[in-house]
């Protein structure tokens, strides 16, 4: 089987971070898809204070609740996980558009 690798969108947002000097983002980002775990919606509250902004280099999936509002940003989110976030006040944004300092959610 021939090995892939990241898809031409992923491969340019880990040279953008390479070059902003997010290295722990873009390292993240590199990892082949089987060794990325998702994050639920649960985790990010866990972890995010409110109005916090939260970076996850994977996908989003809605298990669990959200409480507090919070902007996350990632590759890909679940419908449900999209609903949660902004039914609790939160944004859901693509990981292309992260120009602040956030906290890294794996």
């Amino acid at each position: 089987m021939k090995p892939t690798g990241p898809n031409e969108n992923v491969k340019k947002l880990i040279e953008k971070f390479r070059k902003e000097k997010r290295l722990v983002l873009a390292k993240h980002l590199a990892k082949p898809a089987r060794s990325k775990s998702p994050v639920n919606v649960t985790k990010i509250d866990k972890m995010c204070k409110e109005n916090d902004i939260a970076a996850v280099p994977g996908k989003v999936l809605g298990s669990g609740e959200i409480k507090k509002p919070v902007n996350v940003y990632a590759l890909n989110f679940s419908k449900e996980a999209e609903n949660k976030i902004k039914a609790a006040g939160g944004k859901c944004a693509s990981l292309e558009s992260l120009d602040k300092k956030a906290r890294i959610i794996i």
